[in-house]
Order: structure tokens, then sequence, then C-alpha cells
């Protein structure tokens, strides 16, 4: 990104567009790059409190008769040396007919004094809010969270400063790899914390840096940080999906880099309301060691500001690009994206521009960040979603088997009673045909209530009681499965072993 500005301030772009909340970091990097061109140039910061003053002067400069936005452009166009000029959160006034106009103006007088007196203006915002006078004028840039190296440093500065033992070279990878994802002020204060916590700052307090890093995470109210305490064998049946996944929890390494295996996108798992697809994702986390980020799309969309959701998807997925190997998990993409080809005029067309956007980072991502999904109306799900290449694998996981029926109650009584010999187990598969995962548990539930209210244990009958009491989904829905299912026998992979293996043996 930083040879990107550079370039595109030797290249005379007259407005550039700065996204990122990390103005001290933003400054110091343009200032940097200012010093290192031919001339040297001088670089200014206007805000809206204290107008335009030059920076690295004091803080408490003010220049009155530069406060207003139209008055700082003014300033820049009669200034008579080349420079570049920061402007930071124009967002709220962009839009105004005088400010708009004045920017535009801006970039007239630039162009016809580039050889005398090159100028830059950097608009500089955690929003991005261009107006549509100047798409055609203005370039945008993200500028992108720490990496590593400057993490390091980060780092380093602080040993140094509280006389820290030298890490090794292993206890700093992990330290650093802990705080990915952080700007530096945070990453700052999460090292500040652990020194603070334990008196030292050692590897083993990477605990301390990811509990502050999730809770970082969590107050955008965007992403979560999900912790599952549940392995992938807490999951009845679904063999075939959990061999896929097996088979790729080494798929982030360099060794898979080095065979020539290309890193995962993502996979969407269709089916049945109740029957494990959130459960198999959270549970993927675990299997594969990554952490997994829940991406909320209902808190994406804003409509207190124009280009606020759009905003918050940028940031929601910078963070889980920072952070990478990762998973983010989208929860019933169905609800998030139902019908967003065609509600453009209902809310501006900010629907439309949210589900562009996240389909073209998926499609050009690089980074390692592997997208699960799970839909359960797969009619409301966009065409887009389904191409070939989107992602890696489209499962299906249909209504339990009874074998896999069968593995999901003694998963489910094991939890709860330590010897679970007195049940019959075939028997309780029988009698559940056409239960989902979600509805034997609460079957076992209600059986556990009722014994509980009579002060006993609970036995086969109270549970054999509690599942004809039950009106399952399956029934009520019918016509719904019946055709996701007949979708889904040609264009999805089946879940459950058995089924995988009957449609091979069709074709």
């Amino acid at each position: 990104m930083k040879e990107e500005l550079n370039i595109l301030i030797q290249a005379q772009y007259p407005l550039i567009y700065l996204v990122t909340s990390e103005e001290e970091r933003a400054e110091q990097a343009i200032s940097t790059i200012a010093q290192l061109l031919k001339p040297q140039r001088r670089v200014f910061v206007w805000t809206v409190t204290h107008g335009i003053v030059e920076y690295g002067q004091p803080r408490n400069v003010t220049q009155h008769n530069t406060v207003s936005p139209e008055a700082a452009i003014e300033w820049i166009i009669r200034h008579k040396e080349p420079g570049l000029f920061i402007l930071k959160d124009l967002h709220p006034f962009i839009d105004a007919p005088a400010t708009t106009r004045s920017l535009r103006d801006a970039i007239a007088n630039f162009k016809l004094s580039s050889h005398g007196s090159p100028k830059n203006i950097i608009l500089m915002s955690p929003v991005q809010q261009v107006p549509i006078e100047l798409e055609k004028e203005v370039v945008v840039l993200d500028f992108q969270l720490p990496d590593m190296a400057e993490l390091n440093k980060v780092l380093t500065h602080h040993l140094d400063q509280n006389r820290g033992r030298r890490l090794t070279t292993e206890a700093r990878e992990k330290l650093l790899r802990a705080a990915l994802g952080l700007t530096k002020d945070e990453a700052e204060k999460v090292y500040r914390k652990a020194q603070v916590t334990t008196g030292r700052l050692t590897e083993d307090e990477v605990d301390i840096v990811l509990s502050e890093k999730k809770q970082l995470i969590r107050r955008n109210g965007i992403l979560e940080y999900i912790e599952e305490d549940e392995t992938i064998d807490a999951v009845g049946g679904l063999e075939e999906l959990k061999k896929w996944l097996k088979q790729r929890s080494n798929a982030f390494t360099e060794k898979a880099r080095e065979y020539g295996l290309p890193q995962p996108k993502g996979m969407l798992i269709l089916g049945v309301p109740g029957c494990g697809k959130s459960l198999i994702a959270k549970t993927t986390s675990r299997l594969w060691g990554l952490p997994i980020l829940r991406l909320d799309m209902g808190r994406v969309y804003d409509g207190s500001m124009v280009g606020r959701s759009e905003a918050n998807l940028r940031n929601a997925l910078k963070t889980a690009e920072s952070i990478s190997p990762t998973i983010l998990f989208i929860d019933e993409l169905d609800k998030s994206f139902a019908g967003s080809a065609g509600s453009g005029d209902s809310d501006g067309g900010t629907s439309s521009r949210i589900f562009g956007s996240f389909l073209t980072w998926m499609q050009e991502k690089k980074s390692p960040v592997f997208v699960m999904a799970t839909a359960n109306r797969v009619e409301r799900l966009p065409g887009e979603f389904l191409r070939k290449g989107r992602f890696d694998e489209i499962f299906f996981v249909d209504l339990p088997t009874p074998e896999e029926r069968q593995d999901i109650f003694n998963i489910h009584l094991t939890k709860r009673r330590e010897d679970i010999s007195r049940f019959d187990l075939g028997q309780l598969a029988k009698m559940s045909d056409g239960f989902s995962g979600a509805e034997i548990e609460q079957a076992i539930v209600a059986a556990m209530y009722e014994a509980f209210a009579q002060e006993r244990e609970f036995t086969q009958l109270d549970i054999i009681a509690a599942l004809k009491a039950t009106l399952p989904l399956s029934r009520t829905m019918q016509e719904q499965v019946t055709a996701l299912r007949d979708w889904a026998r040609q264009r999805a992979r089946p879940a459950a072993s058995s089924v995988a293996e009957y449609q091979r043996m069709e074709f």
C-alpha cells in the first residue's frame, strides 16, 4: 500500500482517498514518502478543530482562517510551494455542494500548475464516502493494518523500554502472530497489559494477548470471535463431510504450498434446519487449529450514514484477512443476501453494493481466509453464490439416516449420563424417523424435565413419549424439505457417507 501511495503521489494524482482509522501511523507513512521525494515536500494536515497546520508542529496550534473545508481548500490552491495536504475526516462535509466544488476547483488548478509546484490532496477517514461528482477524479486506497515486521518493531520497542528479557525466535513469533489484526496502538496496549498482568512478557502471555484481541474484535459489533469447546466428534453422522474437512486440516501450512496445493477458498453447507450445519462449521475451528470469526451481516447494514454499510463490510473483511489464516463463518447466508440482486430500489442500492463487494472479495482474495457458510433455503440464494469456483464444495446435509440418528442419541445421552446401557439406541433411532439432530436433542431434554419434575431418573419410555409428542419440521414443512432434496440431488455433494456411496454407484 505504501509503495502504491508513493507511486500515486509521484504520478501527480491530485486526489487520493486513504481509508484508515490509524491517523498517526498513516501520517508517519506520508511524511516518510514526502522526505524521499525529489525535491522533498512539506506535509500539511487539516482538521475541523485546528485548520491547516504543518505536520510536526505542536498539536495546540490553530489556524482559525482555515477551519472551514472551503477555506482550507482555497488556502491549498493559493499555496505557492509543492506539498502534500492531508484533510482528516472530511466525509461529513464532502457532500456539501460548496465542498465538492472546491475540491474540483483544486483538481483543475493542480493540473495547470503540476510542473511548477506539484500538489496532492489526501483525504483521510475511517469511512469511505465519495460524491458522484468526484468518482472520476479520486483513487481510493485502504491503509492496511500492521504486518509482522511492523508489529515486531512495536514489540522490540516495548521490550527495550521495560528491559524485558530476550525472547526466543519461537516466542517472538507467537506473540507477533497473536497480535495480527490489531492496529499499532492496540498492539502496544495489549503488550502493556500482558506486562502489567504478569510482570513480564514471554510466550506464556500469548493467551493474554489473544483474550484482549478477542475483545477488540467483538467491540466492532460486526465480527464475533467464536470459542467452541466441542470437537468434530460431537457431530453425529456426516462422515463424507467430516472426511473432506479432515483431508484439509493442514491445507494452510507451508508444507501444502510446497506440495503445490492451492489454499482452500470455502464451502457452502445447505440443508434442513437443525441437522448440524452450524455445529460442523464451529467445530472445524478446532479440527484445523484456526480461529473462527462469525460475520453478522445484519450488523453490517447501517442506515445512519450513506456508505457506512459498505465501510463496515470492508473493515470486517480487512480484519479477517489481517489475522489469517482464519475461518470466516456466515450463518444462514440465505437470509443475509436474500434478494440482494433486486433490492436496489428499496434501500438506495446498499444491498446490491454489499452483495457485489462480497462476491468480488471472495473471487479475488489472496489471503488464507476460508469462508464457511450455511443456508436453509436454496431458492433465496442469488445464483452467483452457487456458481462453480465461488466455493470449493457445496455440501447438502439431509435429515439423519437411522445409523446417524443412533449415533446422535449416543452422543447426547453420553453427554448427560456416564452409563447409557439402559437405553435401546436402535429403538430410539427407529422411533425418531424424520427428526433432525436438534429435535432429537430437545426430545432428550424434554424427557429429562419430565422425570426431574417427578424426582426420578429419566428412562427410555420418557424419550419415546417426548418423540411422540413432537411434530418434526420434516412433516410441518414437507414441501420445502422435498424441494430442497430434489435440488441438492444433482447440484450438491451429500454429507452422509451412505448417501454419497449410493450416488457414486448410480453414476
